[in-house]
């Protein structure tokens, strides 16, 4: 099972600024094309990733918005899922850490990276206009 050293040590060797938060298995990594920040958090034997993507209170048309995310899904994500969590739209990702290697992690950076450059402007505009 991969520690919290051999993450920071993919994180170290990713080029990618971040930050470890308290003390239990968590860093904040910001996403070069958007600024976002891509929570990763170990838990039990899992190492998870998430970024808010959009908060639901800011949608106009919900029923529009969950079908585009559910094309985005089926089509463009390879290891992450877009999902609703706390009233926001969520991107996540969930990886073993019995068998978690560089390519793994650096896979679920890139496809994050991707996924918010590259559907930013599809889901901003169900945003209501303020």
């Amino acid at each position: 099972m991969r520690s919290r050293d051999d993450i920071e040590s993919y994180l170290t060797r990713a080029e990618v600024p971040y930050e470890e938060v308290g003390d239990d298995g968590m860093w904040l990594v910001r996403d070069s094309s958007l600024g976002e920040n891509i929570a990763i958090q170990t838990a039990d034997s899992l190492l998870l990733f998430r970024v808010k993507v959009l908060e639901l209170r800011e949608v106009k048309d919900r029923e529009a918005l969950y079908e585009e995310l559910l094309r985005l899904n089926a089509s463009d994500l390879v290891h992450g899922a877009y999902g609703i969590s706390d009233a926001s739209v969520v991107l996540t990702c969930t990886l073993q850490l019995e068998n978690l290697d560089y390519n793994e992690l650096q896979g679920v950076l890139d496809d994050f990276s991707l996924a918010l450059a590259n559907h930013y402007e599809q889901l901003s505009k169900f945003r209501v206009a303020t």
